[in-house]
């Protein structure tokens, strides 16, 4: 219903427009016409004066004309001397305005009902003649309403054609469009990596295209970054169930129970686990909270043998339950390959704080400092949460995190601080 408004509107805008260029021209050209026609009837006129004029002649004392044989010429030609006719016939209906000429004693022309009327005073040997002829100005109206009548069928052609063009041509293109927009939603479902690759945009559906491609760009993201979180989770998770499947056996084998804290450590790993995967996914909703990052740090912390250096402004643009499900698993991370010595520290960057988790460990080899957050990839006996999981939860937050190769176990996380965010 929208795209047949939008045609109807595109045609009704091609028809108004239409119909204000064909107004504009028949004006123009009906104008003209009428001045050329009336340049035509002035030109008729002036040659028919000078004709009679030139046939005056004196003759005993007395104007005459030396050839009068034309009775046609003596109903549309009149010569008057001393303000007497002396040849032609004046009609009635305008004797009274042919007399008003020649008492002007003046070249001039007039109108007289459809006729034109032109006095030519002619200088003669000291005599006063004056020659007035008429013109019929009913072939020149005539035709002039012919012209008139033929420029409005044809203006009222070409608004319907223009009409009928517009919209052939708006229906074509959005035919275009809606095939394209098909082709592209069934792609995004069926075969997100198809592209149009039209190329440099030479037209607006080349941008249509470009624009389409690129929606199918952030749809194929999408759906790869789903993968990877399905392979983040079942990482995370195949972990604590392989430990816990293992003692169930052991137990089952050697028939004793399974060790209570086992079980407890395991199942607090995996509710662990699905906690952060829940706040990654739900990071976006968190968007605008705050917290302390000392407060949060000290959660992460819990019991454990952690040294903290924090200055005295530490809060974040960053919900506390986020912090902490970022800093805790890189602890159990420094812990876990840690030799001796576990602490964390916080630097004030003004629009940012920065958190270093730093162990005594062997630490990251520099080729490796990016692989350590894909899904799979671990580092001893791979225990705790991922590295993958936590850079999911710190893309989500605007968090940066990344590992660092100076000989130690060190990990840099870059928290937006509160005043910048707002």
């Amino acid at each position: 219903m929208a795209v047949t408004g939008f045609r109807s509107r595109v045609v009704a805008l091609t028809v108004l427009i239409a119909t204000a260029v064909v107004a504009i021209l028949v004006v123009v050209s009906h104008v003209l016409l009428s001045r050329v026609t009336d340049a035509d009837a002035h030109d008729l006129a002036h040659a028919r004066a000078e004709a009679v004029a030139a046939n005056v002649t004196a003759k005993g004392g007395q104007v005459v004309l030396t050839e009068n044989g034309s009775e046609a010429l003596d109903e549309v030609a009149w010569v008057y001397a001393e303000g007497r006719l002396i040849d032609g016939n004046v009609p009635a209906t305008m004797a009274g305005r042919v007399e008003a000429l020649v008492d002007s004693g003046r070249s001039q022309t007039a109108s007289a009902g459809d006729y034109l009327l032109y006095a030519r005073r002619v200088p003669f040997d000291g005599h006063r003649v004056m020659v007035i002829v008429r013109v019929d100005l009913t072939p020149y109206e005539t035709s002039e309403q012919r012209s008139l009548t033929l420029s409005l069928v044809l203006g009222g052609l070409t608004i319907l054609l223009a009409g009928g063009v517009a919209h052939l041509v708006v229906h074509r293109a959005l035919r275009v469009v809606h095939e394209m927009a098909a082709l592209a939603d069934d792609w995004g479902h069926h075969e997100p990596g198809r592209r149009f690759n039209l190329g440099i945009p030479r037209d607006e559906f080349g941008e249509l295209g470009q624009t389409l491609d690129r929606l199918l760009e952030r749809v194929d993201n999408a759906l790869a970054d789903e993968r990877r979180l399905t392979d983040e989770i079942a990482h995370e998770l195949r972990t604590p169930l392989t430990v816990l499947r293992g003692e169930a056996q052991l137990a089952q084998l050697s028939g004793g129970p399974v060790p209570p804290k086992t079980v407890l450590s395991e199942v607090d790993r995996l509710d662990t686990a699905i906690a952060a995967i829940l706040r990654a996914a739900r990071a976006r909703a968190d968007e605008g909270n705050r917290c302390d990052l000392r407060s949060a740090a000290r959660r992460a912390i819990g019991s454990r043998a952690v040294e903290v250096t924090f200055p005295a402004r530490t809060e974040v643009a960053v919900a506390p339950d986020t912090a902490v499900s970022l800093l805790s698993p890189l602890l159990d991370n420094g812990l876990r390959h840690a030799r001796s010595h576990v602490w964390i520290t916080a630097r004030d960057r003004g629009d940012s704080i920065v958190v270093d988790v730093l162990d005594d460990g062997p630490g990251f080899d520099a080729a490796d400092v990016e692989r350590v957050f894909e899904a799979g990839v671990t580092g001893g006996d791979g225990y705790g949460l991922g590295l993958p999981v936590v850079r999911r939860i710190a893309a989500s937050a605007g968090v940066k995190v990344r590992a660092v190769a100076d000989g130690q176990g060190h990990v840099e996380v870059t928290f937006p601080a509160a005043g910048a965010a707002t």
